[in-house]
């Protein structure tokens, strides 16, 4: 059984999709500690009612990168998830986890990478985007490419329907690549 923590910022939807497809069966894993910068993240509610452990810590502390390090390991965790996690892993974090950190974008990598990839996409007005789940190396949204799902773009989207027809295919993306993880 593979352990993972998850690192994320807001509302814990992935974190939620994740965790329902290992309460099903579908993963064989579990998520020992869900770890968040911001203290009323819906992601730790949401970790708390499944008696995952919760955990707040404040990215303004001097040493919030040093202590978020020691943290995660001392889980010992086969794979640190990033769901909704809106801080750059430090480098040191990523050199600790190498190809273990795995993070969800709403874009097709290595198109709009950043912030804002839903509205990237629109305004460059492609006709296809969607989400990747990728590999978190040191750079922002370059690493390897485990997989991607294509989202159409229709006429008259905002970036508000777009977000949330590709939030759906994250929800499904995700889980399967932790699912094919789990069974490494």
């Amino acid at each position: 059984m593979k352990k993972f923590v998850v690192l994320a910022s807001g509302r814990g939807s992935n974190f939620k999709a994740i965790l329902n497809e290992i309460k099903n069966g579908g993963i064989n894993g579990e998520i020992v500690a869900v770890i968040s910068d911001h203290f009323d993240a819906k992601a730790l509610e949401i970790a708390r009612e499944a008696d995952i452990e919760a955990i707040y810590g404040n990215p303004q502390s001097g040493e919030y990168n040093e202590w978020l390090l020691n943290l995660v390991r001392s889980y010992a965790p086969d794979y640190v998830l990033l769901a909704g996690y809106m801080r750059i892993v430090p480098k040191e974090f990523v050199a600790a986890f190498p190809k273990r950190i795995i993070n969800i974008h709403p874009a097709l990598l290595p198109s709009f990478k950043g912030l804002h990839g839903q509205r990237q996409a629109l305004e460059y007005g492609v006709k296809i985007t969607g989400c990747t789940v990728h590999y978190v190396d040191e750079e922002m949204d370059t690493g390897e490419i485990i997989a991607q799902t294509a989202v159409e773009v229709k006429d008259g989207d905002t970036e508000e329907t777009l977000s949330q027809r590709i939030l759906e295919q994250e929800h499904q993306l995700y889980p399967a690549v932790v699912r094919l993880l789990s069974e490494k």
